[in-house]
């Protein structure tokens, strides 16, 4: 089991920075890929980005390829969104998640973190 806790969302204007953080439990996170994804209203979930087990493979979304960076802290059981350059249409819930290595299914979520991007 791992229970995901997410923090370091809220209101910033257009063009500004946020950083994300996603706490996770259990003594096996460095066995999990993690993912960050996001939902506006009205919209289907989106995956934002993810990351292996060791940090070395990561996959972008279009939408935020150049301007989001993930990592990730094995030593701490953490998860970053560094999301820089952001727009209005970033507005959304981010949610983190996990997966096994076992798996190609998202299965652990975190209970969200509203980012609001004023124009």
């Amino acid at each position: 089991q791992v229970q995901l806790v997410e923090s370091g969302g809220g209101l910033v204007q257009a063009g500004g920075s946020l950083r994300l953080s996603c706490a996770a439990s259990g003594r096996t996170f460095s066995t999990y890929f993690m993912g960050w994804f996001r939902q506006a209203p009205g919209l289907e979930r989106e995956r934002v980005a993810t990351i292996s087990p060791t940090g070395v493979n990561i996959v972008y979304s279009d939408s935020v390829k150049g301007r989001f960076t993930i990592s990730r802290d094995n030593a701490k059981n953490t998860v970053y969104l560094q999301m820089n350059s952001l727009a209005p249409e970033d507005t959304a819930v981010y949610y983190c998640a996990a997966r096994s290595i076992l798996t190609t299914t998202y299965g652990y979520w975190g209970q969200g973190t509203q980012v609001t991007v004023s124009s």
